[in-house]
């Protein structure tokens, strides 16, 4: 039994149970999970997710699910969730008229997690999704807050440098964010630039530790989902 790229291996096996035990032997294939581009689900797979929160965390699980393609939603509610056929129909009604809103993808999310890792793990991935995605990082507690650290791309910078005060535009480019400071300069004239989940046009704004989330974070965005945290070390 499996997936219809090991049929050759299944119908070996027969052939093998037939010659060695003078017995039958059944195979039975599923069709592949596939996406609109024709990439199958599999763990040999760039960006494939595992079921293990060791292996692939709540959150970054969440966002797997969030960011599937609009022409995948639909079958991956039919493939992976309990959902009724009447009401994958509704929400494919509703994300219809406003696709932007991701609404689909949302729910594909929230019951996949869940799923998998309970409810109550499936509503902190999605409120610290919510609130990276355009809330305030303030009102995320130091738990949930450690949760993300470990699935966003990280540096460290120490306190007494934040203390001076760091332009905006080092910043990007010493985390990592942006290739150049020109590409900072740009991106924040173009309001595609994140300091704390608020908007930055100004790239040479000073960062201090009056910016500080919890007292020990950084955290800076470019566009929708590009994200670089900066961990805050040394005393305070």
């Amino acid at each position: 039994m499996g997936g219809s790229d090991q049929w050759g291996n299944i119908t070996a096996g027969i052939d093998l149970i037939r010659k060695v035990s003078r017995s039958k032997a059944y195979g039975v294939v599923f069709p592949l999970v596939t996406t609109s581009s024709g990439l199958k689900f599999g763990k040999t797979e760039a960006g494939a997710v595992w079921l293990s929160a060791n292996k692939t965390s709540p959150f970054e699980f969440y966002q797997f699910w969030i960011n599937v393609d609009d022409r995948d939603v639909g079958s991956y509610l039919r493939y992976f969730t309990w959902l009724s056929p009447d009401e994958i129909d509704a929400i494919e009604e509703s994300h219809a008229c406003a696709p932007e809103r991701r609404e689909a993808q949302r729910c594909l999310a929230r019951e996949v997690t869940s799923v998998v890792h309970g409810e109550s793990v499936e509503r902190q991935a999605e409120k610290i999704s919510d609130i990276l995605f355009g809330g305030q990082l303030e009102s995320l507690t130091s738990e949930e807050l450690s949760a993300i650290v470990d699935d966003l791309p990280a540096s460290t910078l120490d306190r007494a440098v934040l203390a001076e005060g760091m332009r905006l535009v080092d910043a990007c480019l010493s985390s990592g964010l942006c290739a150049s400071k020109g590409e900072a300069r740009r991106l924040a004239g173009g309001g595609g630039l994140y300091l704390n989940g608020t908007r930055i046009t100004d790239p040479e704004r000073l960062l201090t530790t009056d910016d500080l989330v919890l007292n020990s974070l950084l955290v800076l965005k470019k566009g929708s989902k590009d994200y670089r945290l900066i961990r805050i070390g040394g005393s305070a």
